[in-house]
């Protein structure tokens, strides 16, 4: 692919403590200007955002960001304040706590209660790759096929690692057909951001992109 095409398939992100509006703004003209996959926001910025691009470009934004440890409900009330707010694209972190005491049945139930309160918005679903063990990557891929989310998504970009190419190969090989894949964490070339999609991914999730074909 060339950038352009890589672009087309890129969560344009911001997602720093420290985002103003003035930096959202900028990450908008961008992401309509290239025509990327959506912009990746905080929160707080969707409905002026919203406001902002109209029905010109998709909004995503996080929920139970980074560290995935609020409550099913809290995360089903953010979910549907960022609706109501415009968003269009919900990527949720997976309960950490949850997956390594192995209560599956806990991070199922999670992830569908989510699911449910996005309305048929498209549901990513962060599992913080770079903190679990193979066997654990392998069941979380399986409960994500059984939820309804749309995506599986590598890395927050907050922790110890970001996305691997191993890691997507292992995704693909273990999710059901209809689940996509979402690298993110940690891509800041184009090289890499192909490996990515040519180990499986389907959305990139970066913030460094745009600025090399500005470059």
């Amino acid at each position: 692919m060339n950038q352009r095409e890589i672009l087309h398939r890129v969560d344009h992100t911001l997602l720093t403590p420290t985002a103003t509006w003035d930096q959202v703004k900028v990450i908008c003209d961008e992401g309509l200007h290239y025509e990327t996959a959506s912009i990746c926001i905080p929160p707080r910025y969707v409905k002026r955002a919203a406001d902002y691009v109209g029905t010109k470009l998709k909004i995503c934004t996080v929920i139970g960001f980074p560290n995935g440890y609020s409550t099913p409900e809290v995360k089903i009330f953010e979910a549907e304040d960022a609706i109501r707010n415009g968003a269009d694209e919900i990527d949720m972190v997976v309960n950490l706590g949850l997956v390594k005491a192995g209560d599956w049945e806990g991070v199922l139930q999670e992830i569908k209660g989510v699911h449910d309160s996005c309305k048929g918005r498209i549901l990513k679903v962060i599992v913080e790759a770079c903190l679990l063990t193979e066997k654990e990557k392998i069941a979380l891929c399986r409960i994500v096929s059984m939820s309804g989310a749309d995506f599986i998504k590598t890395s927050t970009g907050f922790s110890t690692g970001g996305a691997a190419v191993e890691d997507v190969k292992l995704f693909r090989e273990q999710l059901a057909p209809n689940i996509r894949i979402k690298a993110a964490g940690g891509i800041r070339t184009f090289e890499q951001a192909q490996a990515m999609l040519d180990a499986g991914a389907d959305r990139i999730g970066a913030s460094a992109l745009v600025a090399l074909v500005q470059d």
